[in-house]
């Protein structure tokens, strides 16, 4: 990925246009603000955090809804309903499988059983966090009236998600916008042709086939 990078900044310096990543290399370059190794790093953010999580936000929403039509009923029945939603599917389904790895600093401990030593890498999962039965009732049930629910889809305290308020946003308005243009929604696959993406960092659908017919306003 580093590597694609640097030859999509060399490509952008060569012929730079009305975009964004122009706008990061003229920063770079005229204004000597970001080394180049911290463009590198703001372009890597912006793919990762700032474009796949919103994609895979959406897209576990919209799996969500199509295998809980009780529940996708309740949002046409209740538009009001759309930003709790949102929250619900950060909290069941979120596109974040694991938060960045941490180091363990302290002498050893025990926590649940396991025993972590100084100096351990641990991973910790926002999905497993987000089902915790002791933290939430019917953890297990997709529940689109639930509300704010304190999830840790975004993380928690100093390195909370700059970019959540976006987020929740974008997923607000793809929704709403799918349910106002389409009258029905129904997956277009059997349940288990669907394949989640192999990765230790995200939560996605490689691909969500859907029939759609359009809303009778259209």
């Amino acid at each position: 990925m580093t590597d694609y990078i640097h030859e999509l900044l060399a490509r952008k310096r060569t012929n730079p246009a009305d975009d964004l990543l122009s706008d990061l290399i003229a920063v770079r370059d005229e204004g000597d603000a970001l080394t180049e190794d911290e463009l590198t790093s703001m372009v890597f953010l912006l793919l990762i955090a700032g474009h796949e999580t919103t994609v895979n936000l959406i897209g576990n929403g919209l799996y969500l809804l199509l295998t809980h039509p009780d529940q996708l009923d309740r949002l046409r029945a209740d538009r009001d309903l759309v930003p709790s939603a949102i929250e619900e599917v950060l909290r069941y389904e979120g596109p974040l499988r694991s938060a960045l790895p941490r180091f363990a600093t302290a002498a050893d401990l025990e926590l649940g059983g396991v025993t972590i030593s100084h100096g351990d890498i641990v991973m910790i999962s926002p999905l497993a966090a987000n089902r915790d039965s002791d933290r939430f009732d019917d953890a297990e049930t997709f529940d689109v009236g639930r509300g704010h629910t304190q999830h840790v889809a975004f993380g928690h305290g100093l390195h909370f998600c700059l970019g959540a308020p976006l987020a929740r946003l974008e997923g607000k308005i793809a929704l709403e916008l799918i349910l106002e243009r389409f009258g029905t929604l129904e997956l277009a696959t059997e349940l288990d042709q669907l394949v989640w993406r192999p990765s230790g960092l995200m939560r996605g659908l490689a691909a969500l086939p859907v029939s759609v017919t359009l809303a009778a306003s259209r």
